[in-house]
C-alpha cells in the first residue's frame, strides 16, 4: 500500500499533467526544430474603478494607460503549469497600446510597402485548425498533425493571406485579425509603426481595464446581461463543432466586441496575442526562445482552455505561427 506522502505526490503530478493537457492545443504548434522552420458569479457592482480611460489623442486607434501602481495575477489559478499567480503589485509608467487587433488591411499595408515576407512564407506552412479544412484535406495530411493535438494540421502554402491553406483568402475579413504571423513577424510590423509589443505586465493592466481582481476586463461574469462580450468557443462538440453562439465561428472583425473602460477591443478571445516576454527567463541566449502570449482565442472554451481571463498565459516559439495568433501594439509615452 502507498504511503500517504508517495500517494500525495502522484495525485499532484496527475493534477498537474491534467492542466497541462486541457488546452486547445495551440501552445503545440511550436516549430520543433528551427532547422526545419517549415464563473465565479460576484456582483458585478462590487468591483471599484480604479482609473478612468483617457484617449490617445495624438495617436489614432490607441489608448493612454496611466502610469500607477496596479495588481495583476491570480491566487485562484486555473492552470498552476502556466504560473498564473501569486496576485502581486506591479508599477507602471504611462504607455499607449492599439485599441484593436493587427487587422489584415493593416498588415496588408505593411507588406505592400516593405515586401516583408512572413516566417510562415518563407517555411512554406503553418498551423490550421481542423474545422477549416474538408475531410479530403485531413485525410491527406494526417501525417503532419500535432501529435499532443491531432486537430491542428501543419498545411502547406498556408499563411496569412491564406489562413485556412491554398484556395483560401482574406478578401471579405480585411478587418479581421491577421492570422499566421509569428512573435518575429509582429515585431517587424511594430517597428515599421514605430512602436513595439506590450511587455505582458503592461498587456494584462491594459486588460483589466482599471479593475482589481476581476476574471475577466469588464468583471467576473462572461455574459453580462445575458449578452457576448467576447469570442470564443461555444457548445460541446470541441474539436469538431462550434456552435457560435457569438455568431462566429473563427475570427471576428477587430471592433466587434468592445470590452473595458480603455476602450480595448478583443483583448481577450478571437485571437491569442505576442508580448515581447520571454516565457522562461533562462532562455534570453536561446536562438529561438518561447515567448509569452495572451489572451485566448475563439477556440477557448471554459471546459478545456479557459484561457481566455486576464491573467491566463500560455506560449510559443517566437517562429511559431497558427490560425488563431495575432498581436497589438503598444507605444512608450512621449
Amino acid at each position: 500500500m502507498l504511503a500517504r506522502s508517495s500517494l500525495y505526490i502522484i495525485l499532484s503530478f496527475l493534477s498537474i499533467l491534467a492542466e497541462i493537457n486541457a488546452d486547445c492545443g495551440c501552445s503545440q504548434t511550436s516549430r520543433e526544430e528551427r532547422a526545419k522552420k517549415y464563473e465565479r458569479s460576484i456582483d458585478e457592482n462590487e468591483f471599484e474603478k480604479v482609473h478612468k480611460w483617457t484617449d490617445a489623442k495624438d495617436y489614432d486607434n490607441m489608448s493612454l494607460i496611466p502610469k500607477g501602481k496596479y495588481t495583476i495575477g491570480t491566487n485562484d489559478q486555473v492552470f498552476r503549469a502556466d504560473k498564473e499567480g501569486p496576485e502581486r503589485e506591479v508599477e507602471i509608467e504611462q504607455f499607449y497600446i492599439d485599441k484593436y487587433e493587427v487587422s489584415n488591411e493593416e498588415f496588408e499595408k505593411f507588406v505592400k510597402t516593405t515586401n516583408y515576407e512572413t516566417e510562415a512564407e518563407k517555411f512554406g506552412d503553418s498551423f490550421v485548425f481542423k474545422i477549416f479544412l474538408d475531410e479530403d484535406t485531413q485525410k491527406k495530411n494526417e501525417d503532419f498533425r500535432v501529435l499532443q493535438a491531432p486537430w491542428w494540421y501543419k498545411i502547406k502554402e498556408t499563411n496569412w493571406r491564406q489562413p485556412e491553406g491554398p484556395g483560401s483568402n482574406i478578401k471579405d475579413r480585411m478587418n479581421h485579425p491577421v492570422l499566421h504571423v509569428s512573435y518575429n513577424d509582429a515585431t517587424a510590423f511594430c517597428k515599421w509603426k514605430n512602436k513595439r509589443l506590450p511587455t505582458e505586465v503592461e498587456w494584462e493592466v491594459a486588460c483589466r481595464g482599471g479593475r482589481k481582481g476581476r476574471l475577466f476586463p469588464w468583471g467576473n461574469k462572461e455574459m453580462p446581461k445575458n449578452e457576448h462580450w467576447m469570442n470564443i468557443w461555444h457548445g460541446d462538440g470541441f474539436p469538431n463543432e462550434n456552435r457560435a453562439d457569438d455568431g462566429f465561428v473563427g475570427t471576428c472583425p477587430v471592433d466587434k466586441f468592445r470590452q473595458n473602460d480603455y476602450d480595448l477591443y478583443n483583448i481577450i478571445g478571437n485571437a491569442w496575442e505576442w508580448t515581447s516576454d520571454l516565457w522562461d527567463k533562462n532562455q534570453v541566449n536561446s536562438e529561438n526562445p518561447e515567448r509569452v502570449k495572451k489572451g485566448g482565442s475563439f477556440l477557448c472554451h471554459k471546459s478545456y482552455c479557459y484561457r481566455y481571463r486576464c491573467a491566463a498565459r500560455s506560449q510559443n516559439t517566437q517562429d511559431s505561427s497558427s490560425g488563431n495568433l495575432s498581436f497589438r501594439c503598444a507605444k512608450d509615452f512621449e
